[in-house]
């Protein structure tokens, strides 16, 4: 299966805002355009702009455009507000809740923990990142991986956790207690422009 496997950073210069909360992208200096000197070319138009804001929510969750596609079928298909439940159907992704836990310092870590199946969803193994976990979910890790999400922790000192997750830190687990909601969502996109790109 494909996955973007090169500079991270270039992602976030290519949108023009920090797609994880790293030093590396979220410093003023690296938000110039991609290139050697920033080039900014010509001004985007109606269609430039939607799409920038696709890509913006897809390289902060990582996920390919068929995912995303089909995640935004799926939001379309349910009674309510199609952006706020495609937000929730992304922020549900069991890769990105282990990343809102701070027990990984990126989304690229979180997918790797969930992919070598050190992650356990109510004691089970669950190694797809996709899987979207529901309210009253456990998530724990198992014991050989629980040294590196703790200096991970350390790492994130101040990182704050998602009212909708009740973190244990002494224990590396987490329930899910509500479903996400648009303002607990720590990431600034205006999803009706991306609903009217696909129109």
């Amino acid at each position: 299966m494909a996955n973007y496997t090169g500079p991270k950073v270039r992602l976030s210069r290519r949108v023009g805002v920090p797609i994880a909360d790293l030093p590396k992208h979220t410093s003023k200096r690296q938000l110039n355009p991609p290139g050697m000197h920033g080039y900014r070319g010509r001004r985007l138009r109606d269609y430039g702009i939607r799409l920038q804001e696709k890509q913006k929510l897809r390289y902060h969750y990582n996920i390919l455009e068929k995912q995303f596609r089909n995640t935004l079928e799926d939001a379309r298909s349910k009674q309510g507000n199609t952006g706020e439940l495609l937000l929730q159907y992304l922020e549900r992704r069991l890769d990105n809740v282990v990343r809102r836990m701070g027990i990984s310092r990126s989304i690229w870590g979180a997918r790797q923990m969930v992919v070598h199946g050190h992650v356990l969803v109510n004691g089970r193994k669950t190694d797809r990142p996709s899987f979207s976990v529901s309210v009253g979910d456990h998530i724990t890790l198992k014991p050989g991986i629980q040294k590196v999400a703790r200096e991970a922790m350390e790492s994130l000192a101040g990182h704050e956790i998602a009212d909708w997750i009740d973190f244990n830190p002494s224990e590396l687990s987490c329930k899910i207690v509500s479903l996400p909601t648009p303002d607990q969502i720590p990431f600034d996109v205006n999803t009706n422009l991306i609903i009217e790109l696909y129109k």
